[in-house]
């Protein structure tokens, strides 16, 4: 929607009312056959449908001028408000108990109507968990998926950056507007997404970060994905939030096992024992979602070679001695070994002279 068009005052105007939710805003295009007709409604007719408070906010006259500065975000080429009422909104969004009735996106709206997949999982996690995030996301992408994610630290940031590697696409469902980037340090990627995909947020621009928005969020990340993988979670984490809704709304939900003794493995394991689809490659996915395109895609891209030293290794932190035992290598044959996988970013060096592989 242009900044000319006839109806994005009055979506503005509704996006900016305080407390009026989707479910109000639903109730309201059932009785009024457009969105300008909301505001010309007597109060007398709005007040059985959102309360008296809400009425009187939707019976004063708009101000153009305190909308100006989104109407100046939307003038740019790449810049969109899609509405419940436009042809562009996305139509798996339409299923949800909760659908936003209204999503602000940076980039292409096309990008929407792609098969799309989502990867979450922790803020805070390990080297190996972002490795498989990135390693996942990348697989999946060369595969035809688009990968989506919520921008955050972590396993996020890393699905992001291996879906930009895979096919060069990607979806962010933001907690903030979109004149705005939590966390800052992630602008240079959010960027990237808007280039090549799309950023997308329900919230008005100048929204700040606040905890309940991610939680919201996380409906319209597992909403316009077909399954979602959950890479690591601690079991009180907001992945499992998403993992909920995904199921809820009918979605796959996937999660990788680890070990029992880390904290951020057990919420994949709750899920795992609660139904979800336990995964070791990429190629587990794509069989349960069944894309006969998408595994013909995948099979040209092929597996890496196996290696002998890293599958010792295991998953988890391992130190030389023990490494030695497992190889019959020298500490000194090891040492030079991981340092050569450590510059090809196969290899993570840790605290207390711990290595772990990184795929």
């Amino acid at each position: 929607m242009s900044p000319n068009h006839p109806d994005v005052l009055p979506w503005l105007a509704l996006a900016a009312i305080p407390g009026l939710g989707p479910e109000s805003v639903r109730r309201l295009l059932e009785v009024y056959p457009g969105i300008e007709t909301v505001f010309a409604a007597p109060a007398s007719q709005l007040i059985p449908l959102v309360g008296a408070k809400l009425a009187a906010a939707l019976g004063q006259p708009i101000d153009p001028a305190a909308h100006q500065d989104t109407l100046d975000w939307l003038s740019a080429p790449d810049a969109h408000l899609i509405t419940w009422l436009d042809s562009a909104y996305p139509e798996p969004l339409r299923s949800l108990p909760d659908p936003p009735m209204w999503l602000y996106l940076k980039g292409d709206p096309a990008t929407l109507s792609r098969p799309l997949f989502a990867i979450v999982g922790s803020r805070n996690a390990t080297p190996q968990g972002k490795r498989d995030a990135e390693a996942f996301a990348r697989s999946l992408a060369e595969a035809g998926l688009t990968i989506v994610s919520g921008l955050a630290d972590g396993i996020d940031a890393a699905a992001h950056k291996g879906g930009l590697a895979g096919n060069g696409c990607g979806v962010a469902v933001v907690g903030t507007g979109l004149d705005r980037v939590y966390p800052a340090r992630n602008r240079e990627l959010a960027h990237r997404l808007a280039a090549g995909g799309a950023m997308v947020s329900e919230f008005p621009l100048g929204t700040p970060p606040k905890p309940g928005h991610f939680p919201r969020r996380n409906r319209i990340i597992s909403g316009l994905s077909m399954g979602v993988l959950v890479v690591e979670a601690a079991p009180q984490s907001g992945s499992l939030i998403t993992a909920r809704l995904a199921a809820e709304q009918g979605r796959e939900v996937f999660a990788i096992p680890g070990s029992i003794h880390s904290s951020l493995t057990k919420g994949c394991h709750q899920l795992i024992k609660q139904g979800a689809k336990l995964v070791e490659s990429a190629a587990d996915i794509l069989e349960e979602l069944n894309l006969p395109w998408a595994m013909a895609m995948a099979a040209k891209t092929g597996e890496p070679e196996a290696d002998p030293l890293l599958d010792l290794m295991g998953t988890g932190p391992i130190g030389l001695d023990e490494l030695a035992n497992r190889s019959g290598l020298t500490v000194d044959n090891l040492s030079a070994m991981l340092f050569a996988h450590e510059m090809e970013g196969r290899v993570a060096v840790l605290p207390g002279g711990l290595y772990q592989r990184l795929f």
